[in-house]
């Protein structure tokens, strides 16, 4: 599904990935994982060209990311993004919220979408609040809309960049209830994220990054049974025991 080969990128001499790489079949769920500054949220981001890379290669069902010929739009349409702060319309009500691509993207009607939209707004447990806005919510709620919203386009796989990190947390079970959710029903998924608990209970693989490497990229029980590399230890000991 998703194809990431040897992909560097910098910012001037600044080298954020270098030489990443690793494959995500149908219906994996990865869990991207490190320290702060390690290049996780630059990696996922590359994925859908919302960040361009120097080199290396991404291929996304078939589709080349960094083909200048490919219409990173059309891509984005199908790979589901949900970010660390919420990135809803604060002026738009929660359902136009969810129809607003539909209907420019994918050209349903309006009604069409926004049946759709209030179906995903039930799932996430948020039907009652269609008719609001998002400042009428809180944070955990906008970002369950927030991914009901990337649902609403029929992604073929769905990408987040830490998307507890800015939640109360009183707040983070209820976005993670609904990952979890999605995860067991066979989305494919490559979340960056520090919740280990997640992590254990639903990812295939974890990948660990250090310096804008892939350092380790190991199934899940191995990954937090014993890591091979030291630096990953370093990381588990410090996040496990707090």
């Amino acid at each position: 599904m998703i194809s990431i080969r040897q992909v560097s990128k910098s910012y001037g001499s600044f080298q954020v990935l270098s030489d990443c790489s690793t494959e995500i079949k149908k219906g994996e769920v990865i869990v991207v994982c490190g320290p702060s500054g390690s290049g996780k949220s630059t990696l996922i981001k590359c994925v859908n060209g919302l960040e361009p890379f120097q080199s290396g290669e991404i291929i996304v069902d078939g589709i080349s990311v960094g083909d200048p010929r490919t219409k990173l739009s059309t891509l984005r349409a199908r790979v589901g993004m949900v970010f660390q702060h919420f990135e809803l319309f604060p002026h738009m009500t929660i359902v136009d919220n969810l129809t607003l691509a539909q209907v420019k993207v994918l050209g349903r009607s309006r009604d069409e979408a926004a049946e759709k939209g209030l179906k995903l707004l039930e799932r996430v447990g948020l039907k009652a609040h269609a008719n609001k806005h998002p400042g009428a919510l809180s944070g955990g709620q906008q970002q369950r809309v927030a991914i009901a919203r990337a649902l609403s386009m029929d992604p073929i796989a769905m990408l987040f960049d830490e998307p507890t990190s800015a939640l109360d947390p009183e707040m983070i079970n209820e976005v993670l209830d609904v990952m979890v959710e999605l995860a067991n029903e066979g989305m494919t998924m490559m979340c960056v994220t520090h919740e280990m608990g997640f992590a254990r209970k639903v990812a295939h693989r974890v990948i660990f990054m250090d310096q804008g490497r892939i350092v380790e990229d190991a199934p899940k029980d191995d990954f937090f049974g014993q890591p091979r590399s030291e630096r990953a230890q370093q990381f588990l000991s410090k996040i496990l025991h707090h």
